[in-house]
């Protein structure tokens, strides 16, 4: 074996007057190195922007949503259920909340928003992760400056409408509206406190959620003491699909539960067939790649028939001449391979660490570039295109062993 190691070493190397053929070795390992390091870091990207937003997902938002069946979306008996809800073994937290649409009026400006009643002096953990998100002002739902309900605000609101913590803002709701005299709706107007400023680096949330206490929300929407249904966390997020179908066989009609899976499904399926797609695309760079190993290796049978042929002369087995060829193809896939490895995680860690890359926040739901390393995904990707160069290796290395000796010595 080590005579085939050392003759594909002095094949892949330079010599004096055929400097072209280390060029386009040198060609054929760039081809694989940009192929890997651009599988590398499509695949970290990809697997970062999941892993992202599924986190701010279930930051954002509780494991299980548990309402009713019907379009009016109360649930009256909540206390009962509630209390049911917290003995389950499965369930770490459970609370009532008031989700509805209202419209945010400012004198400068107005638009639709989504307002969430929550209690937040609710036992055992937080349902979700707001607290840590806040920017400017405090959770706490208590009592404000002005006497007036507080509200909890999302960034991209806040900067819309030019809202601080203490300043005031109109809600107004259509649910619960009252017929006027001439026949018309008169809608519920309530003016709130901002009390908070939150951010969650989700465009969705940042820029049409806001939240109020449970009471405040239930008298806007005219709810009296009924809620939309309950939040729920478990020990386990991943799991919470079949937490919520044992929930629903515990409870039975007409409660249904609704897990952050499949509220998203959508979202994480495009981004899923996203990924695969640029896998797919991407890849194709490295099939390239090994068609520059085959023309590489072809031409240098080429350049050393007779060479081949005095070795077979000499000894040397058609095996052996084989062995040489796949060697040269392997070296040039295992190093394209192995620098691209090192390129892509440099770049990785580079996106990581200084993320100068802006995403448009209202298609992604994010507003940065995130990234995230997977051993097996990279250790697929080596392994997949060392096994392409070999693959390549296999018709240049077959035609070189199959060369007569007497026919390659006379070659020209």
């Amino acid at each position: 074996m080590k005579l085939e190691w050392y003759i594909a070493r002095r094949y892949l190397a330079s010599r004096r007057g055929a400097r072209f053929l280390s060029l386009i070795t040198l060609i054929a390992i760039g081809g694989v190195f940009v192929g890997v390091m651009a599988l590398i870091v499509v695949t970290s990207v990809m697997t970062g922007l999941q892993r992202d937003l599924r986190d701010k997902i279930l930051g954002t938002n509780p494991h299980i949503w548990l309402t009713t069946y019907g379009g009016a979306l109360r649930m009256e008996d909540w206390p009962e259920v509630v209390e049911r809800v917290r003995l389950m073994p499965e369930v770490t937290a459970a609370a009532p909340f008031v989700h509805t649409e209202v419209g945010l009026r400012s004198p400068a400006h107005a638009e639709f928003a989504v307002l969430r009643g929550i209690d937040p002096s609710v036992p055992g953990e937080p349902i979700t992760d707001v607290v840590r998100e806040i920017r400017a002002g405090t959770l706490q739902l208590g009592p404000t400056v002005s006497g007036e309900p507080p509200l909890l605000i999302g960034q991209g609101l806040a900067d819309r409408f030019g809202l601080f913590p203490g300043d005031e803002v109109d809600l107004i709701s259509l649910q619960g509206a009252q017929l006027s005299p001439v026949g018309g709706l008169i809608p519920r107007l309530r003016k709130f406190e901002v009390a908070g400023v939150f951010r969650t680096g989700m465009y969705e949330y940042d820029n049409k959620f806001m939240y109020t206490t449970l009471g405040t929300a239930q008298e806007l929407v005219d709810l009296g003491t009924a809620v939309t249904g309950l939040e729920i966390r478990v020990p386990d997020a991943m799991r919470a699909d079949a937490v919520g179908r044992s929930m629903e066989r515990s409870l039975g009609f007409p409660y249904r539960a609704e897990d952050w899976k499949s509220m998203n499904a959508s979202l994480f399926s495009a981004l899923q067939l996203e990924k695969m797609a640029m896998e797919i695309i991407l890849g194709l760079i490295v099939v390239v790649a090994a068609f520059n190993i085959i023309s590489t290796l072809v031409m240098v049978v080429t350049d050393k028939t007779r060479e081949i042929g005095i070795l077979k002369s000499m000894g040397v087995t058609s095996n052996q001449v084989l062995r040489i060829f796949i060697i040269q193809g392997v070296v040039i896939g295992a190093v394209g391979s192995t620098l691209g490895l090192i390129g892509g995680l440099s770049l990785v860690w580079l996106l990581d660490t200084y993320q100068f890359i802006q995403i448009p926040g209202d298609i992604y739901f994010i507003d940065r570039l995130p990234v995230a390393f997977d051993m097996a995904d990279a250790a697929l990707i080596l392994v997949l295109s060392i096994l392409v160069s070999f693959l390549a290796t296999i018709y240049p290395a077959r035609q070189a062993a199959r060369l007569m000796p007497v026919e390659a010595i006379r070659h020209e």
